[in-house]
């Protein structure tokens, strides 16, 4: 499959997709205007947590700089190559548990070994907690690479949803050397504005069936104050043109019936127009995070599986 900066918007798989069990299964991702953050976490678990992987994925748990991580090793995998993986979940939900069965399966699409923390959520821990979890990761699994004489490591950040806003963030706070390990950046349905400005969310019909302008706004209030909306590390569409250089490679998977389409359509343009590798990849009649209900949709599967194929594309050409 040939990748490009812009993809052609990709077709379904075969099957007949249920969209209103997907939408209800998927609207448990996000925390709506009245909820609170226990009952929301609750919620999100029941719905998504799985103590099984895919078969032929070996799962282990290890406390990495005392972050509990999943580690995720497909039968199948590149010996140089890691994905560290931001979950989503609004800032304030999601775990290794209600990740775990999505993550198996791209870490296994994209013939990856995968590491998935469980970084501390709002609002009981805001912004930047997330943020210095992944940061410290980071620090201890990049020494490991080191020492055990890997000496140019493929380590690939890949996020969905608000998980996106985070993983954004990490990359624009790496100082050279460490950012030009960051060899691509794979993001899911990304979560890239929620200042006050946003249309989004200032508009306050603003609504997919999943995503409003309401859940934003409540999950933006959670996470941090309201004058640091704006900045980069929180909503990267603010990101300024020079920090821009040398950035890796981005992927962008979306559903077409998005609400947040087109800040993933501003963020691809102003990536490109700075000379960054971009390619935006559009599923038409996909909802927000529809790869993560595979059971009613066959899209779904497909998805995921063009995701990792860009990934294991992308070396090939490298190693060409």
């Amino acid at each position: 499959m040939k990748f490009s900066a812009y993809s052609k918007e990709s077709g379904g798989g075969a099957g007949k997709p249920d969209i209103r069990k997907a939408v209800k299964k998927i609207r448990d991702l996000v925390l709506y205007a009245k909820e609170e953050p226990e009952p929301f976490r609750i919620k999100l678990e029941k719905t998504f947590s799985s103590l099984f992987v895919p078969a032929k994925v070996d799962c282990s748990t290890e406390n990495i700089a005392d972050i509990p991580c999943d580690i995720f090793l497909p039968e199948i995998s590149s010996a140089t190559r890691l994905i560290l993986y931001i979950h989503g979940g609004s800032f304030v939900g999601g775990s290794r548990r209600s990740w775990r069965s999505f993550c198996a399966s791209f870490a296994t699409e994209s013939t990856s070994r995968l590491i998935l923390p469980e970084y501390r959520l709002a609002p009981q821990h805001a912004y930047p907690a997330a943020l210095e979890d992944i940061q410290t990761v980071f620090r201890t699994i990049f020494d490991r690479i080191t020492e055990s004489g890997i000496n140019s490591p493929e380590i690939i950040v890949a996020a969905d949803g608000s998980g996106a806003s985070i993983a954004l963030a990490f990359v624009q706070t790496l100082k050279m050397p460490f950012r030009q390990f960051i060899k691509n950046i794979v993001l899911f349905s990304p979560w890239l504005d929620i200042s006050t400005s946003s249309p989004n969310i200032s508009n306050k019909k603003a609504s997919d069936g999943i995503i409003t302008a309401d859940s934003l706004r409540r999950s933006a209030d959670l996470y941090t104050y309201e004058s640091n909306l704006c900045n980069p590390l929180v909503s990267p569409l603010y990101i300024a043109s020079e920090k821009l250089n040398d950035f890796p490679p981005v992927f962008i998977q979306c559903g077409g019936s998005e609400l947040l389409l087109e800040d993933a359509r501003k963020f691809h343009r102003k990536l490109t127009a700075n000379g960054c590798i971009c390619t935006l990849d559009i599923w038409p009649d996909m909802i927000f995070m529809f790869q993560m209900a595979h059971e009613y949709l066959p899209q779904a599967h497909f998805a995921v599986q063009r995701a990792g194929k860009y990934i294991q594309t992308y070396y090939m050409k490298q190693d060409e």
